[in-house]
């Protein structure tokens, strides 16, 4: 428990606290926000998410090789601190009017915006932050966890505000980036030569070895088919599939909300619970346990009826997510260079997602205007089937070699996430 006494330890988790507040409060209703509030069709929802995922490959690169030469110095996170801030002004006064007057415009902006902010946003923060739990001796998961508890207060009461009027959201968003960019004005990260020269020393080379990597791509195919398809379902149809199950809309929003927020409450238990999950069944286990998890998720949601069948499968996230993380840190720590963290992070895990994403997202919405929800959920947790089998066959079994140890790694869990 000495992490307790660690104050860097409480400067990076309210860093995470407040990132996920700030992104929770208006994130996790965001498709029902353009779908119900702003009055999209499901195309032009999956165009959006499309974009967002696209303009967000570029800021995850960038963030991830620059970060990994910038080591723990700040520089990316006072950037990110401006965005939050703006939040509310960009999406009331720019985002919005544009959506519903010059949607193409707006989807650009938009996701130039949200892509920087957030989508890559969340993906880097916690890359950062893992950088900071090996300098400065404490668990990524731990500090981790209140990334998940920031996301649950928030979800907690974002359905009745969303109800009441969304804008409200939006600046409690910008509220919260204000405590965030504070945080960041009083946290001081010393940095030696010593690690600048390490970071320093990074090249292309290293990142064009890398991509010649066969782990490494198999390890991108695994998560292509089962994360980026995970992903598609539960942001852009979930959500409001969810709320349609309820015989008032305002009702279904405050229902999502509570539960989205006890899940999250349940997920941070979980980030305990996982690490010793991973080391019992290992790595590779862990990964298809987690993809399994997924698609029985997705399939299932086609076939329950009711509140407390479909509250069920919402659960079920906070079982599948902290292992994911988990077990995806871990296998980049024993099969990758630790000074690339962040870039094998970014690019391995929300590269790949966010391809899938681009990929699929109109698709998906094409297929449910065409069809029904139902058959939407047993043709994408088809998909993940597939690639969960192939991931029993292409993913690298090396726990006991490796000899992983928990506390030397400190990097177990998440995102999206969320």
């Amino acid at each position: 428990m000495d992490f307790f006494k660690n104050s860097k330890y409480w400067f990076s988790s309210g860093y995470l606290f407040f990132f996920f507040i700030t992104w929770s409060i208006w994130w996790s209703f965001y498709a029902i926000w353009l779908n119900n509030s702003l009055g999209l069709s499901g195309t032009q929802v999956g165009t959006i998410y499309s974009f967002n995922s696209f303009f967000s490959l570029f800021f995850m690169i960038l963030y991830g090789y620059f970060q990994d030469r910038l080591g723990t110095k700040k520089n990316l996170v006072w950037m990110q601190s401006l965005i939050l801030v703006l939040i509310a002004p960009f999406v009331i006064y720019v985002y919005e009017p544009l959506l519903l007057n010059h949607f193409y415009i707006g989807v650009v902006l938009g996701a130039i915006y949200l892509g920087a902010g957030f989508i890559a946003g969340a993906g880097f923060l916690e890359a950062f932050t893992e950088k900071l739990s090996r300098k400065y001796d404490f668990e990524f998961g731990k500090a981790r966890m209140w990334g998940s508890l920031g996301y649950a207060v928030a979800a907690l009461g974002a359905g009745v505000l969303m109800s009441i009027n969304p804008h409200i959201n939006f600046w409690i968003a910008s509220a919260t980036g204000i405590i965030f960019l504070l945080i960041n004005v009083f946290f001081k990260v010393e940095v030696s030569k010593t690690e600048k020269k390490s970071a320093l020393d990074i090249s292309m080379k290293d990142i064009r070895f890398l991509f010649s990597n066969r782990v490494f791509w198999f390890l991108i195919i695994y998560l292509f088919g089962t994360v980026c398809i995970y992903t598609v379902y539960d942001q852009q149809l979930f959500p409001v599939y969810f709320v349609s199950l309820f015989s008032e809309g305002t009702n279904g929003n405050a229902i999502y909300g509570v539960l989205n927020s006890a899940q999250v409450f349940v997920e941070a238990i979980f980030l305990f619970l996982a690490p010793f999950i991973v080391n019992k069944i290992g790595i590779k286990q862990s990964l298809v346990l987690a993809g399994s998890i997924m698609a029985f998720r997705i399939i299932g949601s086609a076939m329950v009826t009711g509140g407390f069948g479909i509250s069920f499968m919402k659960m079920l996230h906070a079982v599948e997510l902290p292992i994911l993380l988990i077990a995806v840190f871990k296998y980049i720590a024993v099969n990758f260079d630790v000074r690339l963290s962040a870039t094998v992070y970014l690019i391995g895990f929300k590269v790949s997602s966010e391809i899938g994403v681009i990929v699929f997202s109109a698709l998906v919405g094409w297929i449910y205007d065409q069809t029904s929800y139902e058959t939407t959920f047993y043709i994408l947790g088809s998909i993940v089937v597939l690639f969960v089998i192939f991931s029993v066959f292409a993913l690298n079994n090396n726990n006991a070699e490796q000899g992983i140890n928990e506390h030397e790694f400190a990097i177990a869990d998440d995102s999206l996430g969320k």
